[in-house]
């Protein structure tokens, strides 16, 4: 009796082991690895999302504001030394 189940219990070992390796190729799961996203199966069917390059100086309109108010402060000073 010993053989016959120890041979049927490699069989379920092996189905389960089929199984599990099935199951596991057939979900397309998105790893993290040392920091890099490694894509899932269907990253070749997946929509493409285009990103424009943006100004290379983000703070454009902060510096410019800046820029505006440094060049109005001589003006004011100067208006309020003449009285």
């Amino acid at each position: 009796m010993r053989p016959t189940q120890e041979r049927r219990h490699s069989w379920r070992r092996t189905l389960y082991s089929l199984g599990l390796c099935s199951t596991l190729c057939a979900t397309g799961c998105q790893v993290d690895v040392g920091g890099q996203t490694l894509p899932s199966p269907w990253y070749q069917q997946d929509d493409i999302q285009y990103f424009p390059p943006g100004p290379e100086f983000k703070l454009s309109r902060e510096a410019a504001a800046q820029k505006a108010f440094a060049e109005d402060q001589p003006v004011e000073q100067q208006q309020q030394q003449q009285p």
